[in-house]
């Protein structure tokens, strides 16, 4: 989970997660991309050694990884996380794993909006469902609710009008994407715009400020479907959208006020989750009820 020193202001002061390639490495990192598709699950456990190396597991009730998903539609997430700077975080399931980017001033559903996405370390898929507070002192430290999940469906072309492979897609610096989810829906697009280097994964505790940390933009598309609709009929995103009604977007298809947003999951906000967790009366962890279920309660 991005801490909110990496996403401070729209400056690009995030890190980029460790094994994330620039421009220069294209070629080989759609050849790691196709390699670990083949074996998904080696690919997960590789993708998470950061994300584990980050968390101390005794301290934080966030998700160790391990699931693993018989295909169907790939989901996505974004989550609020008032860190000690407040910034939405990015999440699409992409070969086993959440590939995750920090969105300081949250999507859009304006085509004119083009938001700051800083990239960071993959998380394992059980985070889709995590709510609750990250202590003091751990990686992340602060409040986290899910903003709006759902799933999503690669449109990703090359000039011939072929799909391109989402993972391949990433790999080269533009992917697009049609997002079915309570809050987001449509078509949007990621364009990473500089390159970077490769930090060991700093992306979101440590972003140097130099300005030379890997960066992407994420912009509705024109014409790609209306944002603030109503989630998949029968899905996930459908089945709780009403709790998750709270300051859906915006003026300009920008989210609303963070602090009086919702949970797509258990319809509670940043402070009533913060609240919960200084009286004892939440658990700090994903939803009790597990993923899927009808209301569940966010620690």
């Amino acid at each position: 989970m991005a801490s909110g020193r990496a996403a401070r202001a729209e400056g690009g002061s995030n890190g980029a997660p460790g094994g994330t390639v620039g421009r220069a490495g294209g070629a080989s990192s759609r050849d790691s991309a196709q390699g670990l598709a083949r074996d998904p699950a080696r690919g997960s456990a590789r993708a998470l050694a950061e994300y584990r190396r980050r968390r101390d597991f005794g301290r934080t009730r966030e998700p160790r990884g391990g699931e693993t998903r018989a295909g169907g539609e790939p989901v996505f997430v974004v989550q609020i996380h008032d860190a000690s700077t407040l910034h939405y975080d990015f999440r699409l399931e992409v070969d086993g794993t959440l590939k995750s980017w920090a969105v300081p001033k949250g999507p859009s559903a304006d085509p004119h909006d083009k938001r700051l996405a800083m990239p960071t370390e993959d998380h394992p898929m059980e985070y889709r469902d995590f709510e609750g507070v990250i202590a003091e002192g751990e990686y992340g430290a602060g409040t986290v609710i899910v903003w709006d999940e759902g799933g999503y469906r690669n449109i990703s072309r090359d000039r011939r009008g072929n799909e391109i492979p989402f993972a391949e897609a990433l790999a080269r610096g533009h992917a697009s994407f049609r997002l079915d989810g309570s809050k987001l829906r449509g078509d949007y697009a990621l364009t990473r715009f500089r390159g970077g280097g490769t930090d060991g994964g700093s992306g979101s505790g440590s972003g140097s400020g130099d300005g030379s940390r890997e960066a992407w933009l994420l912009v509705k598309r024109e014409g790609g479907g209306r944002g603030g609709a109503k989630g998949r009929a029968g899905g996930r995103a459908g089945a709780k959208g009403a709790k998750g009604n709270g300051a859906r977007t915006g003026s300009g298809g920008a989210p609303g006020d963070p602090f009086r947003a919702r949970s797509a999951l258990s319809g509670r906000t940043l402070g009533q989750v913060s609240a919960e967790a200084e009286s004892g009366t939440g658990s700090g962890t994903e939803s009790e009820e597990g993923p899927g279920s009808g209301s569940g309660t966010p620690a």
